[in-house]
């Protein structure tokens, strides 16, 4: 960690150009003595990656920056502030410390954190930012957290857990056997010294596979922004053998919008299917990624179009946890009498099509945008069928 990077000329040049040219500054150079180009092109693309990502750090002053791949791998602020209101108590470890989002949150929740950070320099810069943003109540160690658990050998509320999901030799992977730490394979240690575990994986976890590799699974988090799913979070506990729930949120501007399970139920569940009636529903990124497809059919009183196309539909208009549209006409998928509707532009999605969005356009000649929305889908008797809409807000 270079704390010249932190005086007062550089800091300023940092923060006048991050919108500037990275390459002009590269080949330019600057005329600071005490810190390199490359040194100060890393701090403007990391800050200028926590603009909307993480805007307390942005905004605070002198805060020091790690690598960008650091901010990409980090959570968002949004889903770390989730997190943290899921858990409370005395005391938290955080083994897969990084660059510190996530135990920031926590520590609002909890009386001690201790942030592992295997990195000497990331733990560094950590320490140092907490003290910049006024966060006292957090004990950073340049450590392995499995060997501090055992090292330290005493009982903790909760230990939490992001396990890398970049192998040295396997590259990018997704199966938490895969990660590293391999969590699967330490949960007998983590139990030994505590009761309670959260684990964030990679939203392109298959929810079956995390089950059958992780034991103790109360309850399974899916965690979208903006109708993108980012993360998925295990909550374990210590001998709990119940009903798994599984509870969807999608964090809006203006909203939160939740729905909530029993695994089993879902398993034990059956549609109910009928053809586009008054109203058609998407559901959400997080229902989606969660299987909710029969369930919802009962919470909510709609009907399923068709087994494997996940739309639904209502005489009546109901609140549901995705896009709500109005249906205006439904054609069977025929070019004549597609092409009659005069429809030049739209919005088109595809569910249990053969066909893709791109080649819909080009068939039909219809450009993308305009008030209505284009479903190429199945009925509930294998028909295909175009159902045209206008969004309902």
């Amino acid at each position: 960690m270079n704390k010249a990077i932190l005086n007062t000329e550089i800091q300023n040049f940092i923060n006048d150009h991050l919108d500037s040219n990275i390459t002009s500054i590269l080949l330019k150079g600057t005329s600071f003595l005490s810190a390199d180009t490359k040194e100060i092109i890393e701090q403007i693309e990391a800050k200028k990656k926590c603009e909307s990502k993480l805007a307390t750090w942005f905004q605070t002053k002198n805060i020091y920056y790690p690598n960008k791949l650091n901010i990409e791998q980090t959570s968002s602020e949004i889903t770390a502030q989730y997190k943290s209101k899921l858990i409370e108590g005395n005391s938290l470890i955080d083994i897969t410390g990084g660059f510190g989002i996530d135990s920031f949150y926590f520590s609002k929740q909890f009386k001690k954190i201790v942030h592992c950070e295997l990195d000497k320099h990331l733990s560094e810069i950590v320490k140092y930012n907490y003290s910049q943003l006024g966060v006292y109540n957090i004990e950073t160690q340049n450590v392995d957290g499995i060997q501090f658990l055992k090292q330290n050998n005493k009982q903790v509320d909760w230990i939490y857990a992001d396990p890398s999901r970049r192998h040295d030799s396997k590259g990018k992977v997704f199966f938490l056997n895969d990660c590293l730490p391999n969590i699967p394979e330490q949960l007998d240690t983590l139990f030994n010294y505590t009761k309670n575990v959260m684990i964030k994986t990679s939203p392109l976890l298959d929810l079956t596979i995390g089950i059958n590799e992780l034991n103790y699974v109360k309850s399974i988090h899916i965690v979208a922004v903006n109708n993108e799913v980012k993360e998925i979070l295990w909550i374990l506990e210590k001998d709990f053998f119940h009903e798994i729930s599984v509870k969807t949120v999608n964090i809006l501007k203006e909203d939160i919008i939740t729905f909530d399970f029993l695994l089993n139920d879902e398993k034990n569940s059956s549609s109910e299917y009928a053809i586009p009636l008054t109203y058609l529903y998407e559901p959400n990124a997080a229902i989606l990624k969660a299987g909710a497809f029969n369930i919802i059919t009962k919470h909510l009183e709609v009907f399923k179009l068709h087994k494997n196309s996940h739309l639904y539909t209502s005489q009546k208009l109901i609140d549901f946890p995705g896009r709500r549209f109005k249906i205006e006409e439904v054609l069977p998928y025929n070019m004549k009498a597609i092409k009659k509707t005069g429809l030049k532009k739209a919005n088109i999605t595809t569910r249990n099509f053969p066909e893709s969005v791109q080649q819909l356009r080009k068939k039909l000649d219809i450009k993308d945008g305009g008030e209505n929305y284009l479903f190429f889908t199945k009925d509930k008797d294998e028909n295909r069928i175009v159902i045209i809409t206008t969004k309902v807000l």
